[in-house]
């Protein structure tokens, strides 16, 4: 019976974090997702070129980034504005499953939707490996979560913690060019092969930027984790 109790506990835990995810503004970046997708799979239907695996990437990774954006970002906001920090920081280590559970299913939802996004692609455009596209993409966008996660936890206000990311967005919008095939590019595009490279120094480059990838995450993850413990500076 504990057990049936505890994880009924887990469930309830689960479905009241996922309607806050879902709640306010969501759907808009949810919307705005699928219209992008949906518009840039058509022109693609109906172009006469053919599109490749790198298009494909790039096509799914701006869907994903906005897909992620808003429950990242006003994870503690949306707490604040409904006045829940007192109750949720005033419980010893609560506040760490909270949000360390709402950040994870915002990334599973995330791969939920980037996974059906790619299947569609399957069905009306070409044939693509969708566990590999999908594992690919997770790379960039769970960076970027845990990046704008970490950026909500310092700055403490989504609104500049979302202009802050829209910066660095720019940032990289405006050094794609020459970090195209960069270990450094956040938007590394591992289906477009230089074709000035030989395989062997792509593959490490690409393991470079994956490491480089993984390693910000876990950071950013563990120090936002850190920043929580500051109760004082986010009631």
């Amino acid at each position: 019976m504990k057990g049936i109790e505890q994880v009924k506990l887990i469930r309830d835990f689960i479905r009241y974090n996922v309607k806050i995810i879902f709640a306010n503004k969501f759907i808009y970046f949810l919307i705005a997702a699928f219209a992008f997708f949906l518009m840039v799979t058509g022109i693609m239907l109906f172009s006469d070129s053919s599109p490749e695996e790198a298009d494909i990437f790039s096509t799914l990774l701006f869907p994903g980034i906005l897909i992620l954006f808003y429950p990242v970002i006003y994870n503690i906001q949306s707490d604040k504005d409904t006045r829940m920090l007192e109750i949720i920081f005033g419980i010893p280590n609560y506040r760490y499953k909270v949000y360390l559970v709402r950040f994870l299913l915002s990334i599973m939802l995330l791969l939920v939707l980037i996974s059906f996004m790619s299947w569609i692609v399957v069905f009306t455009i070409i044939r693509i490996p969708v566990f590999h596209m999908v594992y690919e993409l997770m790379y960039s966008l769970i960076f970027l979560a845990s990046l704008a996660f970490l950026l909500a936890s310092l700055i403490k206000n989504a609104s500049g913690a979302a202009v802050i990311m829209v910066i660095i967005g720019l940032i990289f919008l405006i050094l794609a060019e020459p970090l195209e095939s960069s270990k450094w590019n956040i938007f590394l595009n591992p289906f477009d092969v230089p074709s000035d490279m030989s395989y062997a120094i792509w593959q490490n480059v690409l393991y470079q930027n994956r490491m480089m990838l993984v390693v910000g995450s876990v950071v950013s993850i563990l120090w936002s984790l850190i920043n929580l413990q500051k109760r004082e500076k986010f009631v």
